[in-house]
C-alpha cells in the first residue's frame, strides 16, 4: 500500500510542477499512463553522461521534454 500511495505522490506533484500551465495538469491516471508513461523511450550513456532519447513520433514527447526541463529548473544546484 505504501509504494501505491507514493506513486499516487509522485504523479500528483509531477502534474502540479511539470504540467504548470498545459491541460495535462488535470488529466486522470489513466490518461497519463496511456500519453505519457508509455512513449518509447531508450537511454543512451555517453560518458559519465545518461540520456534519454524519446520516440519523435510521439505526439507528447515535446510535452514531456518540457517538463522534464521544468523539473530540471527547479532541481537545486
Amino acid at each position: 500500500c505504501a509504494v501505491v500511495a507514493l506513486a499516487a505522490e509522485i504523479t500528483a506533484w509531477m502534474q502540479l510542477l511539470a504540467l504548470h500551465g498545459h491541460p495535462a495538469r488535470r488529466w486522470e491516471p489513466k490518461a497519463l499512463r496511456f500519453r505519457l508513461f508509455t512513449i518509447p523511450a531508450t537511454l543512451a550513456h555517453s560518458g559519465r553522461r545518461v540520456r534519454l532519447h524519446l520516440a519523435a513520433r510521439s505526439p507528447f514527447a515535446p510535452l514531456v521534454l518540457s517538463g522534464l526541463a521544468r523539473l530540471g529548473a527547479l532541481a537545486p544546484g
